[in-house]
């Protein structure tokens, strides 16, 4: 009996202990994650990290401590020394605090993104915090082949600092603000392009360094390559090389993807010259992707800099013929049909991709194309046998003659002779919703050119709702 007691006791001692203990643990505080800014705050390497956030415009410093998460590239006191001496600065109270801001924004990425994800990736872009061309946030491109390198000005010397709020990665260079020359430059995808930029006529370096803002169809090696198809860079003549690099590049607006697809398809011009002196055409679709002319897709959209957008496109577009307009747009497939498969007596194709004069049929550029829709096409009900269509088709042409909108009668007529030797009479301005109306050799009043304008760089083309008939 004594020893039962004894151990009844002991256990209940035992129990005692354990629950003081227990209630001992739980009074010990434990420690709490530091936020980004309380980390930079307790790292002295960043001391003009926090320096630079306290002094922007912002409150970044408030914003960096909220819940986030965030994924910030923190630059070290030896980036910043670099990089205020490099810009002309003596300290960092010489930059003004709006510049600083964006610089620091470019900075942070709103979401988690540790090391891992970004050598997973391999290279590729990251949307910053900065604000850009178009009111959209300036990218930031990775790349892992040689550690994690950004905008290839800082690498990461020490990744993946949890944060309560993100993560850190501490980088040896500033992330400066970049325009879209500062983009193709970054990324060794381009390298052929930043060579062509450099040889072409117009300094085409320091016109896209300009305030734009652009948007740059930039076409990626492997499409210089196959557009080169083994031609040395240095052997392609400088002044249509500028030409060729101008055609990407829509001058004047900053176009992201999405504005495109909401469209559908459509035209806008480039800052390249066509016929005339007039700004050449760029035709494009959605339908499949984003694709320009009918030959290059978009690979890469809306990589944003400063002063513009870039679209990473995975063919070179040259310099568009009235027939690659026709062929690209599918409104004027069944015109297409009937300038080759139905007309084989007649290279209309070959004909209307003239670039040069001289030619011993008397049939040279420019031209000046009405082109029927499908539609028109329809209302005809069927399409006339070859010999007779032959003689519609060139009744839609003028040769010799870069016709614009601008340059008709307004108000009044204009006659113009044809291929097939009759003339049109063109109306400006149109009625029911025409821009111009058109009478052609049967008389129709109901003809009316429904789009203008559309320039390639051997002609033009007009656009009308129905077929023209000549005189026959």
């Amino acid at each position: 009996m004594k020893t039962k007691i004894f151990y009844l006791v002991l256990f209940s001692l035992s129990l005692v202990i354990t629950s003081c203990s227990n209630d001992d643990d739980s009074a010990v505080p434990q420690p709490q994650e530091q936020n980004i800014v309380e980390i930079a705050l307790g790292t002295p390497e960043l001391s003009s990290l926090v320096a630079a956030l306290s002094r922007a415009d912002g409150n970044l410093v408030n914003v960096l401590s909220g819940t986030g998460p965030f994924t910030v590239l923190a630059p070290t006191n030896d980036a910043f020394t670099a990089f205020l001496s490099a810009n002309g600065f003596s300290s960092l109270e010489q930059v003004p605090t709006d510049v600083l801001s964006q610089i620091l924004l470019n900075h942070v990425i709103m979401a988690d993104v540790k090391a891992g994800d970004l050598t997973s990736a391999g290279s590729g872009y990251a949307s910053g915090s900065a604000t850009g061309a178009g009111g959209q946030k300036i990218s930031i491109y990775f790349n892992t082949s040689n550690g994690v390198r950004f905008n290839d000005a800082g690498s990461v010397i020490t990744a993946d600092v949890n944060a309560s709020n993100g993560t850190i990665h501490i980088i040896d260079g500033v992330l400066g603000l970049p325009d879209v020359v500062d983009h193709a430059l970054a990324n060794p995808s381009f390298t052929s392009l930043v060579a062509a930029l450099g040889a072409a006529d117009g300094n085409l370096v320091n016109v896209l360094k300009g305030d734009g803002p652009f948007t740059v169809l930039a076409p990626d090696n492997n499409a210089f390559a196959a557009f080169l198809d083994g031609t040395p860079l240095g052997n392609v003549d400088t002044g249509a090389l500028s030409q060729i690099l101008l055609n990407h590049v829509i001058v004047g607006s900053a176009v992201v993807s999405s504005t495109l697809i909401d469209a559908g398809s459509g035209y806008t011009n480039t800052g390249a010259i066509g016929a005339g002196g007039n700004a050449m055409s760029l035709y494009f679709n959605t339908s499949n992707g984003v694709k320009f002319n009918g030959i290059s897709t978009v690979a890469k959209a809306d990589v944003v800099g400063t002063n513009g957008i870039i679209h990473a496109v995975d063919a070179v577009i040259g310099i568009p013929t009235v027939v690659t307009f026709a062929t690209a747009d599918p409104n004027f497939s069944t015109l297409v049909s009937a300038l080759t498969t139905l007309t084989p007596a007649t290279d209309f194709a070959a004909i209307l991709s003239r670039t040069e004069g001289g030619n011993a049929d008397g049939i040279n550029p420019d031209f000046t194309v009405f082109a029927p829709t499908n539609d028109a096409f329809a209302d005809l009900g069927s399409v006339p046998a070859e010999a007779v269509l032959t003689q519609v088709l060139l009744y839609h042409v003028i040769a010799g003659a870069n016709v614009t909108s601008g340059d008709l009668n307004n108000p009044g007529n204009t006659t113009a002779a044809t291929l097939q030797g009759t003339n049109i009479t063109i109306t400006l301005p149109g009625t029911n919703g025409n821009i111009a109306n058109v009478t052609d050799g049967s008389g129709a009043t109901d003809i009316g050119i429904i789009a203008v304008d559309v320039q390639a760089g051997n002609g033009v083309i007009h656009v009308i709702n129905k077929v023209m008939i000549p005189g026959l």
